[in-house]
């Protein structure tokens, strides 16, 4: 298993199999779990027959089935792993645009479980889509709970001339986060290690957030919510927004709902936060029905679909606040 963080020579390693990955024109879209899990499960597909098979499915492979060249670097990385029909790469490779992101493999079973997958995709559109309609001046941005750095990632590759901050609890998600800013060439990037903002000083033009907005009964990290129906950090993030932006400054908050009677829970806790106070802020629904698999568990017994939404708030201070 990976330790949660890694030394020197291990980032080095990671960052050079990345670069022979995109070297060999490596691509790979994650797509859900349970769609992961159906592939895999097909005629043929037990064994990998190339990188995408090991690097993408996580599937495990008998010897002679990589070079020696991605060899030695899953060696010095420490991502290759005995299996009992061969091995097994202990990271995953995803493509988002023209980038690479390295990531836990599937299954992501551990609590420090580093994510990437569809609400990554749809996080980082929504992400590019606001900066490419802003002329809003950036100079601190925070992505509060950065997995594997897409979103801050993407946010200093369009704002190059702002500090940015990819903050997590997860020790593995930082060492992840900082090998793919490596890789993508960004140098105004800064991993550190922060619950919510509360070891970060100052305040920021902009945060971004795509927190876990599941309810997880072995409350993994990065799955589990917390809350009555999963938006409990959805919520702190929203609180912690409306303390720390500074004047002019705007939270991009991307997350999950479980719908339950015909109510958006984390809707209606907006509402009756912001009352009004005179906050600019709109909120909509990108996917109504995600992750459908897990209304049989009994933690959804209520809920009638799982929607992904996405919230834009902004400080105005001209206007009267709380």
């Amino acid at each position: 298993m990976l330790e949660p963080t890694f030394n020197a020579p291990q980032s080095l390693a990671l960052l050079r199999l990345g670069t022979l990955l995109r070297a060999r024109g490596y691509r790979f879209v994650t797509p859900t779990p349970l769609s992961h899990q159906r592939v895999n499960q097909r005629p043929g597909n037990a064994m990998a027959k190339g990188l995408r098979d090991v690097f993408g499915w996580s599937r495990p492979f008998a010897d002679g089935t990589l070079d020696e060249e991605i060899l030695d670097s899953m060696r010095e990385a420490e991502v290759l792993q005995p299996h009992a029909q061969g091995w097994i790469s202990q990271v995953r490779w995803s493509t988002l645009g023209d980038g690479l992101y390295v990531h836990s493999r599937f299954p992501t079973e551990e609590s420090d479980a580093v994510f990437f997958g569809p609400d990554t995709y749809r996080f980082t559109r929504l992400l590019r889509d606001y900066l490419a309609h802003t002329n809003q001046p950036l100079r601190r941005i925070a992505d509060i709970g950065c997995g594997a750095g897409p979103g801050a990632i993407t946010a200093a590759q369009l704002r190059p001339g702002a500090e940015v901050m990819a903050l997590d609890i997860n020790p593995r998600a930082l060492a992840l986060t900082a090998v793919n800013a490596r890789l993508a060439g960004i140098y105004n990037l800064r991993v550190q290690s922060s619950d919510l903002l509360r070891d970060v000083d100052g305040q920021f033009d902009m945060i971004i957030a795509n927190p876990p907005y599941m309810l997880d009964p072995q409350q993994r990290t990065y799955r589990h919510g917390g809350g009555k129906h999963g938006a409990g950090l959805s919520l702190a993030i929203f609180d912690t927004a409306m303390e720390r932006l500074a004047p002019g400054g705007t939270l991009l908050l991307y997350t999950g709902v479980a719908i339950v009677d015909g109510e958006d829970p984390l809707l209606n806790a907006i509402r009756l936060s912001l009352g009004d106070t005179g906050w600019d802020w709109d909120y909509q629904e990108i996917d109504p029905d995600v992750f459908g698999e897990e209304l049989e568990k009994p933690q959804y017994d209520q809920a009638e679909r799982i929607a992904c939404v996405a919230l834009r708030l902004s400080y105005q201070p001209n206007l009267r606040q709380r």
